[in-house]
This record gives C-alpha cells, sequence and structure tokens, in this order.
C-alpha cells in the first residue's frame, strides 16, 4: 500500500522548523513512506484542498484517503502509529 505523508510548511514558521529534524529522522527509517513538503506560499491551490489552517500541518494518506491529520508540531512516535495504521 502506498503510504504518503505530507508536510505543509512556511520558510517563515519557527514551529515547522522545529518539526523539519523529526521529519528528516522518520524518512530516513520509513524509506518506502513517500514524504513531501509542500510550502503553502507556493502551492495554496493544494493547502486549500488539503484545508490547511495552521501550520505545520502533517497529513498521512493511503490509496483510501487522509488517514490522519496533524496540527502544530507533532513528536515522532505519533506520527510513526499514524504511518503503521495507514498501513505503511
Amino acid at each position: 500500500m502506498t503510504v504518503t505523508l505530507k508536510d505543509f510548511y512556511a520558510d517563515w514558521c519557527g514551529p515547522c522548523k522545529t518539526q523539519d529534524p523529526i521529519l528528516d529522522d522518520l524518512a530516513e527509517e520509513w524509506e518506502h513512506v513517500t514524504f513531501e513538503k509542500v510550502n503553502v506560499d507556493e502551492n495554496q491551490d493544494v493547502a486549500n484542498e488539503y484545508q490547511v489552517r495552521s501550520l505545520p500541518t502533517l497529513i498521512v494518506e493511503n490509496e483510501d484517503g487522509v488517514v490522519e491529520r496533524f496540527v502544530g508540531v507533532t513528536q515522532a512516535d505519533k506520527i510513526e502509529a499514524a504511518l503503521e495504521s495507514a498501513g505503511a
């Protein structure tokens, strides 16, 4: 099953910078998961499609759609649980 984690961020967002190293570590461990960074300033249409209102927002999805949504800095264990739940 294809699992994707979308990281909605902005360059000016302090909490987004805090989230980055957590996601970098997870991307190394979860090589079979697609990690996508979505700059909301450059991709407002995608942010609107996913109804992103706060940053950072992380969305875990699979072929069935959105499995989990996190708003704010999220720790690795919660993200990993969502990845497993999505079928990664």
